[in-house]
């Protein structure tokens, strides 16, 4: 006689939203976001399509957070970059490395924005859910230079949201320069426009 394992136990929230982020990321990839299905999503995650209703309100909010999520990983990575350097050249070569290496090798993730954008100047529902997203990323953006100058002792250019916006514009034409010809806009030649843009708004603090 066996024992009764009793009720399966219901899995955490957030580890659905892990899972289905982790498979959205994996089919929005491959198929884009058209011929992406959400049941398709949700099978391959361990669920029904309710659960991805229930949780990010539909395929125009998924889509956003798998974004989204991207964005997040990528601003922590930089983050952690800046990490025991103590002055402005030793942050900018750190941080440009870092941008470069995952423009370089997450294509994936710029093919998807590039198609979300695409269909947010067409569609008012992608917009409104790309939108918030984009000001997040630019005020992440802003809130970094900010660190680095207090840190580093260096003097923005420019007010840290301008510089967020630049930066911002930055990267997402570099990922677009990069997916449409990365035989020229190699990962040095991205790390090299990065360096150049930081260090002429990241410049040392004037004294006396």
């Amino acid at each position: 006689m066996t024992d009764n394992p009793g009720p399966s136990r219901r899995v955490p929230r957030a580890e659905v939203r892990r899972r289905l982020l982790a498979e959205a990321v994996r089919v929005f990839t491959e198929r884009g976001y058209a011929d992406a299905r959400i049941e398709d999503i949700a099978h391959a995650a361990g669920f029904t399509k309710g659960a991805v209703y229930s949780n990010f309100g539909g395929k125009h909010e998924l889509f956003g957070a798998v974004l989204g999520q991207g964005a997040q990983d990528e601003l922590a990575a930089v983050t952690a970059g800046m990490d025991g350097a103590d002055d402005a050249g030793a942050v900018i070569e750190r941080v440009a490395g870092l941008m470069a290496a995952r423009i370089a090798t997450d294509t994936g993730h710029g093919q998807l924005g590039l198609e979300f954008a695409a269909r947010a100047a067409r569609d008012e529902q992608t917009r409104a859910v790309l939108a918030p997203m984009r000001r997040a990323q630019r005020d992440a953006a802003a809130r970094a230079v900010a660190e680095v100058a207090e840190r580093t002792g260096a003097g923005p250019a420019v007010p840290a949201e301008l510089a967020g916006l630049i930066l911002h514009c930055l990267t997402n034409g570099l990922v677009n320069e990069h997916l449409a010809d990365p035989e020229t806009v190699t990962a040095d030649v991205v790390e090299r426009a990065f360096a150049a843009v930081l260090t002429a708004l990241l410049a040392p603090a004037s004294h006396g």
